[in-house]
């Protein structure tokens, strides 16, 4: 189609020309508005109050708009299910249910007063009415989400409650919607209530099994995407033919797809930066352009029903916002977080007010119907959506910032943080993304910079051996990108392997070494003379070695081995932060078998860090056989391997390779051998003589899999 003038007339109709205003406001939104310190959310909103049919007409708020804004809307919910902690979600679910409870309360009690008593609704109209002010819309949690706290408590119990408020609403939607067309009876209760539990169940059982079966088959990054997509919008079309909204299909499909999306992958960093770019914005700009500021001129009834609208809103969820501060002992901070999370209305309250304006329960006299919600309130939440967002990006932004800086002072003030240098020795190319995928999972997140791989070349220069090399290495940087994560390409040229990759230790003072295996061959045995005549000589470097037949994200739980004083090593704490950080950022179960005084000690951990976890004690390494034969599908192995004794375990780990080949050469396991001595480090440098520990863990190995 050729542009002519006649397209330039308003309101444009020729599609490149919209799309083209479209993304020069979602470009021009965060640069303008950042400069004065305004949230460009609301800088979206009020752009497509100006640009649509109720500012000057540029945009018609027409179906290409509406269909693009509906996936924004779902992809918020979506995003604020995939990236809630399940861990703390199971941990804190009676405090998202108390949040909840008093979200929905106290702004339902201040509009049904306001409605009933003041504003002379019906009883079924207040009902109605108040329910639109407990329901909340997560615009702000992109914000969030950048700012790095969504894992934050507040947030965590924030995003629960706000599922339950909109379930309540729009359950409260279908009775009194149901009540006026009079089809409330046991037959209406059993159906909301059968569909809505065959719904959840189908989301949260069956779409996890499809997805861990179609990321296990299907590798191209792409089809992945579109899977997510398809998902959302499967699970969207479900809730509504279980008599739901569907932003809460696209909340129960993030939480379904959650330990199957690693909130440190490429997949992740795709969601996240399609729904922020395109979708988010899109959803923004198409609630701006229902706003139409003419009718609050117009009409004093309107004014006065907005105002008992936003008051009902916004105070309602300041006092539940207070008191849940109060009663879960959150800062001030966070209670204002809460507060500014849970502020903004406009997904289910929009489509509350649009079903109540649609449903006619009489006609007057002179033939004009009576609505069940009238054409004030219409108007009315137009303005409340408007207060409300502002109210939210403000009050979320300032909380949030307060958070970050807060959580900063006490990292610096408690001197957290530790050196870290992950290296990849890369050689083989169908182990590369696992083992980018497996580095990225275990690092810190604050670690944008230290992260490498290598390969060595021989000394010869062969021209085959530079470019292999040359394209593993590629391949590793582009893995990690896709992740929005730096990787420093390493090549190094030496007649010994062993020797190059220890020299890049020194040179770069690696900390944490992985190496991995190949899927056919496992753990072989000139492998295993490598590693303990070689690598393992680093005494001041934790040692991955990493053999995966599927990715990482399909691993539902992981048995964590830990051998008896295992947490005498010097690297034995540095080494269970990379176990944490596989459990945190994968979601997976950790089920540690450990000795007494490990599990005790462990259990104190997880209450500072929390991850699923389960303990079992173990007294002796046989203990553990049942446990290590009986792994199974998606389910995966860690072994922390002491080195207490290396001299003296050699010879019984030589029969490992026949071993760990022969019962896991189909499974995903890592052996983790923790550094036994600091180098240039104020803590002693151990020297251990007692080998009891690591013969014992030799014999146990040759039990588990023989």
């Amino acid at each position: 189609m050729i542009l002519s003038l006649q397209h330039l007339n308003l309101p444009f109709e020729d599609p490149v020309l919209k799309f083209f205003l479209v993304l020069v406001i979602i470009l021009a939104a965060p640069i303008l508005l950042n400069k004065i310190k305004v949230p460009h959310l609301l800088g979206l909103i009020i752009a497509g109050a100006v640009i649509g049919p109720n500012g000057f007409n540029v945009l018609t708020r027409d179906s290409s708009i509406v269909v693009t804004g509906t996936t924004g809307l779902l992809y918020i919910m979506f995003l604020a299910g995939l990236e809630i902690d399940l861990g703390d979600f199971k941990k804190n679910k009676w405090k998202s249910l108390g949040y909840g409870a008093y979200a929905f309360i106290f702004p339902f009690i201040l509009g049904f007063i306001g409605s009933y008593f003041l504003l002379g609704f019906s009883v079924l109209t207040s009902v109605l009415f108040a329910s639109l002010f407990s329901s909340q819309t997560l615009i702000t949690y992109p914000l969030i989400s950048k700012m790095g706290i969504a894992k934050n408590q507040a947030v965590n119990i924030t995003v629960g409650g706000t599922m339950l408020t909109d379930v309540a609403t729009l359950l409260v939607l279908a009775v009194v919607v149901g009540m006026v067309t009079g089809e409330v009876n046991m037959a209406f209760w059993i159906k909301l209530a059968g569909s809505f539990a065959i719904f959840a169940l189908i989301v949260l059982l069956v779409f996890p099994i499809l997805g861990r079966w179609f990321f296990k088959k299907v590798n191209d990054k792409i089809s992945q995407y579109i899977f997510v997509l398809v998902m959302i919008y499967l699970a969207a079309l479900l809730a509504e033919l279980a008599g739901v909204e569907a932003i809460i299909g696209a909340f129960f499909a993030g939480l379904a797809l959650n330990r199957l999306i690693p909130h440190s992958s490429s997949l992740m960093n795709r969601v996240e930066f399609v729904g922020n770019a395109i979708f988010i914005p899109f959803f923004l700009i198409s609630v701006g352009m229902l706003i139409d500021f003419k009718v609050f001129f117009n009409s004093f009834d309107t004014l006065i029903v907005a105002g008992i609208m936003i008051v009902a809103s916004i105070g309602g969820k300041y006092i539940s916002a207070v008191i849940t501060q109060k009663t879960f002992r959150f800062t001030k901070d966070e209670g204002k977080l809460i507060f500014g999370l849970s502020s903004a209305s406009a997904a289910a309250t929009l489509a509350t007010v649009i079903v109540g304006y649609n449903i006619i329960i009489s006609e007057t006299e002179s033939g004009e119907p009576v609505r069940l919600l009238n054409e004030h309130v219409l108007n009315g939440s137009i303005l409340l959506i408007l207060v409300s967002c502002t109210i939210s990006s403000f009050i979320t932004m300032s909380a949030g910032q307060k958070i970050v800086e807060s959580s900063n002072e006490d990292t610096v003030s408690g001197n957290n943080h530790e050196e870290e240098n992950i290296l990849l020795a890369i050689n083989y190319e169908e182990t590369v993304e696992k083992m980018v995928n497996l580095g990225i999972l275990i690092k810190a997140h604050s670690n944008t910079q230290d992260f490498f791989a290598l390969n060595v070349i021989n000394e010869d220069k062969n021209e085959s051996s530079v470019k292999n090399a040359e394209k593993l290495l590629h391949q590793a940087k582009y893995t990690a990108a896709a992740a929005d994560v730096t990787l420093q390409a390493l090549k190094r040229y030496d007649n010994d392997v062993i020797n190059g990759i220890n020299n890049v230790i020194k040179e770069h003072n690696i900390t944490d070494l992985m190496i991995g295996l190949e899927d056919e061959k496992g753990f072989s045995t000139s492998f295993a003379q490598n590693l303990y005549n070689g690598y393992l000589q680093n005494d001041n470097v934790n040692i991955f070695i990493y053999h995966a037949v599927q990715p990482l994200s399909t691993i539902k739980k992981y048995a964590v081995i830990i051998p008896k004083n295992a947490q005498k090593e010097a690297g034995f704490f540095h080494s269970l932060v990379r176990v944490w950080n596989i459990a945190k950022n994968s979601g997976a179960k950790m089920v540690f078998y450990a000795p007494e005084n490990t599990t005790n000690l462990l259990q104190r951990i997880i209450k500072k860090s929390n991850i699923e976890a389960e303990f079992i004690m173990i007294h002796t390494w046989e203990d553990s056989e049942e446990m290590a034969s009986g792994i199974k599908d998606d389910e995966g192995l860690i072994i922390f391997m002491a080195k207490r004794g290396m001299h003296s375990y050699i010879p019984r780990m030589r029969m490992i390779p026949e071993l760990l080949n022969r019962s896991l050469l189909n499974k995903n396991y890592l052996l983790i051998f923790p550094f036994s001595e600091y180098e240039n480090s104020n803590i002693e440098k151990r020297n251990v003589s007692n080998h009891d520990d690591f013969i014992e863990i030799g014999n146990v190995i040759k039990k588990i899999f023989k």
